[in-house]
């Protein structure tokens, strides 16, 4: 029987989380958590999936989207080794704290790296995740749990390959698709931070054709967020964008600003600097059967990169946010790791 498997996408816009039933997506951002003394909504229902709170070593935090609200001082970056050092393990923490059930358990975790930090932090990230964590759960109403977690095992994988993973293997972890098996499939990644290309060759990964480079959707929003500047003299947080840009227009001391012009000229930009980078690290991989677009970024920037790529692009299916399909995949790919070892 195999333990709880629990994936994680620790993304620097988004964590991504799934238990294989339920999936969580909340803003990597966590601040200092401070007593609140009136919890209920103003108007309509309170949303208890919002409300992540934790307590570890004495230390109280808010995550997510209660931390932006809430916190006086909150902690963002685009920093990899603050990321990995600061951010992983409360963020992380913050997921098992909404998705297990049970203050007592043992659990193996399937999380994932950008390709161009894999080899120099996918040990530390799960050494320090393998581990056991005792911390304090507060929930929406204040009351509290003590959680002593324990991870067995910890499986990092390059991000990209949770979407092949997704593709290739059932929701029971049993490899379905013979294509993604077989095939040569390119994978464009576009993170938040960065974008991870990479190459699955017959359900391999491919060292050559893989590659990050810092052209993630943030570099679209800074620019954004410099526009925005100019014209309301506000210097607006990346992490804040996210709505703003979403719905094409942000308010700023009353007054509403058109985001969409900009928005507009600043992702052709970044989708051409996405294509180009493609078509140059694939130059010899002129053998490659299609190509596919992932991430939270690519559900945004897909209709302007597919133009430009020099290759079939597979179409990923609209059954479930973009965001989620690495974290889905990282599931499928526990399930069918760890039931292999058992067997």
């Amino acid at each position: 029987m195999i333990d709880t498997v629990i994936a994680i996408d620790i993304g620097f816009g988004f964590t991504k989380a799934t238990d294989g039933k339920d999936f969580l997506i909340f803003k990597s951002v966590y601040g200092e958590a401070v007593d609140l003394q009136f919890r209920e909504s103003l108007l309509g229902e309170n949303s208890h999936e919002e409300h992540i709170q934790i307590e570890i070593d004495d230390t109280p935090y808010f995550v997510g989207e209660l931390a932006e609200r809430q916190s006086s001082s909150r902690s963002f970056t685009l920093d990899q080794n603050q990321f990995i050092s600061s951010s992983s393990k409360i963020l992380a923490l913050g997921v098992l704290s909404k998705l297990l059930h049970e203050p007592e358990q043992t659990i193996k975790l399937v999380v994932g790296l950008p390709i161009g930090h894999y080899r120099q932090y996918k040990e530390i990230l799960a050494e320090m995740l393998k581990d056991k964590h005792v911390f304090t759960s507060v929930h929406h109403d204040g009351t509290t749990t003590e959680m002593n977690i324990t991870v067995e095992d910890v499986r990092v994988l390059p991000q990209p390959i949770g979407t092949v993973m997704d593709r290739l293997l059932s929701t029971t972890g049993i490899p379905k698709s013979q294509r993604f098996a077989t095939d040569k499939i390119g994978i464009i990644d576009v993170g938040f931070r960065t974008t991870d290309y990479t190459i699955s060759d017959k359900g391999r990964y491919s060292e050559r054709g893989s590659l990050t480079t810092k052209n993630g959707i943030s570099k679209a929003f800074a620019k954004i967020g410099a526009k925005l500047k100019e014209a309301s003299n506000i210097d607006v947080e990346i992490y804040r964008l996210f709505e703003a840009v979403d719905s094409g227009s942000i308010k700023i001391r009353g007054k509403s600003y058109d985001l969409k012009p900009i928005t507009e000229k600043a992702f052709k930009q970044l989708a051409t600097a996405i294509a180009t980078d493609a078509n140059t690290v694939w130059a010899d991989d002129w053998d490659i059967d299609a190509i596919m677009i992932t991430g939270g970024g690519g559900a945004v920037l897909a209709p302007y990169i597919e133009k430009q790529l020099e290759g079939v692009v597979i179409p990923i299916k609209q059954d479930l946010d973009y965001r989620l399909h690495n974290v889905r995949g990282y599931y499928k790919f526990g399930l069918y790791t760890w039931r292999k070892k058992e067997a």
